[in-house]
């Protein structure tokens, strides 16, 4: 099982990878725009949303760190913008892990493959914590 955190912003996610980096002595990694994601679900719906930021990730103390702008029209409320992530490669501790989580809580996406896991899926547990859930596949964008 490994873990991350994912940090979300409207629009400003590329100027916060870059400063991050700088300020750690990190590097930015893995830099999508939307308009660079495969076809499918995960494309933007909206066309001003092509240039925002769909997935970064900066190394921080070994923890990697993962970047993302949200569509336009869903503001992130700064300070309560990060989701803890769990990775694993045993779905069914996935699906059971992810049932425990939702019940009291709300599904945000359901369980399911997407171009950068063969299972994923996020969910707002009873505390209001936003959780995301990814099979560790060796897919890769």
């Amino acid at each position: 099982m490994g873990f991350s955190l994912f940090i979300n912003f409207d629009g400003d996610c590329r100027q916060a990878v870059d400063f991050y980096a700088r300020v750690f002595d990190s590097e930015v990694q893995g830099l999508m725009t939307f308009a660079q994601v495969p076809d499918g679900p995960e494309q933007p719906a909206n066309e001003a949303d092509r240039d925002r930021i769909m997935y970064s990730a900066v190394p921080i103390g070994g923890v990697p760190l993962l970047f993302s702008d949200v569509p336009s029209g869903m503001s992130p409320v700064k300070g309560t913008n990060i989701s803890p992530v769990v990775t694993s490669t045993d779905k069914d501790e996935m699906r059971r892990r992810f049932a425990a989580l939702s019940e009291g809580g709300t599904v945000v996406m359901a369980l399911q493959e997407t171009f950068w896991s063969e299972l994923f899926g996020m969910v707002t547990d009873r505390f209001g914590v936003t959780w995301q859930l990814s099979h560790e596949s060796g897919k890769t964008f």
